[in-house]
């Protein structure tokens, strides 16, 4: 599975996204994953802060950024354009534009946006809400009601899997859940990934009773309606999703065979606790959370990201841009 990420950097080589980092100026790792993006070539970053605190932390780090763009919000000619366009945009007076769009989250989100840049990663000091909540006011959801939601690519020794909503819906609803399961699987598609969903519950194929199982029972009935071709399968436990002989036990007219590899879980502290168990203790590279469901890429990092996890998702953020 070491391939997976030799390959989307390949992917991203072929037409390097235009990708902006908000956090620049606050956070040595921006700074050392923009070298390692440069060598490899698989996006165009673009840095936003004050140029002589960014360029003050690649002297120290011994990092030489070359030619690549330094915008301060404070001293761009850029900031009044954006300002004008977020007037109209969130119906706002000048002066509450002018105190919200030079903020740096919000700056890298308008260039998003205006088509100055093609994607955002953001999240190294900052909450995902201080990501989310831009992304959600500016670029906004591929449909009116449509529900953003975070995954993890999750990188094991002979096995791949997506985990969501690990990031966004803390208590998803039976139709929130049908929105994630649809988005993950066409995520995974974009990838060269045969989805193969698997609903997640404490019960299989109806071993137990309870509101929790009746809302993924609901998602999985709605699913099969909306999306006909998707293979989905559910309510059931995460071995019978994964083992084929414990499936063949506990659920044995189940099409997915104990094969799954998009794993779609009930609500989000499930989610979050799963792939971080499985990331500390099976060894899994976990590459995440991305964020999926709005008009253009903006991605999330946790706040413990390494630099190496920055470069990761920054070539996923470009071959997202590209096939937008």
């Amino acid at each position: 599975m070491k391939s997976f990420i030799k390959n989307i950097k390949l992917e991203a080589k072929k037409a390097p996204a235009r990708i902006v980092f908000p956090e620049a100026a606050l956070d040595d790792r921006i700074i050392q994953a923009t070298a390692i993006i440069l060598k490899e070539k698989t996006a165009k970053p673009i840095l936003i802060g004050k140029e002589i605190e960014i360029l003050k932390r690649a002297k120290r780090l011994g990092i030489k950024l070359g030619e690549t763009p330094i915008i301060d919000p404070e001293n761009s000619e850029l900031t009044e354009k954006y300002v004008k366009k977020f007037m109209t945009l969130r119906k706002k007076t000048e002066r509450e534009a002018w105190e919200t769009v030079p903020k740096v989250n919000y700056f890298g989100t308008m260039m998003v946006y205006a088509g100055d840049a093609d994607g955002m990663v953001s999240g190294t000091t900052w909450s995902t809400a201080d990501t989310v909540r831009p992304a959600l006011q500016i670029i906004k959801t591929k449909e009116k009601f449509h529900k953003v939601s975070g995954f993890f690519f999750m990188i094991l020794e002979k096995r791949l899997l997506l985990f969501a909503d690990c990031a966004i819906t803390i208590d998803p609803n039976s139709h929130d859940l049908v929105d994630i399961a649809t988005d993950t699987a066409e995520t995974a598609k974009n990838f060269g990934i045969d989805p193969k969903v698997a609903m997640l519950s404490f019960s299989t194929n109806g071993s137990a009773k309870h509101p929790f199982v009746n809302k993924v029972r609901e998602a999985i009935a709605l699913a099969r309606d909306e999306q006909p071709n998707l293979k989905i399968e559910g309510e059931m436990q995460v071995d019978a999703a994964l083992v084929p002989e414990i499936c063949e036990k506990k659920f044995p007219d189940s099409s997915l065979k104990g094969d799954a590899n998009v794993l779609i879980f009930p609500d989000l502290q499930s989610a979050n606790i799963a792939y971080k168990l499985v990331e500390r203790l099976a060894g899994a590279k976990a590459i995440g959370p991305i964020l999926q469901g709005l008009k253009k890429p903006v991605n999330d990092l946790s706040r413990g990201c390494s630099v190496q996890d920055i470069v990761d998702i920054t070539a996923i953020t470009s071959v997202e841009a590209s096939k937008n």
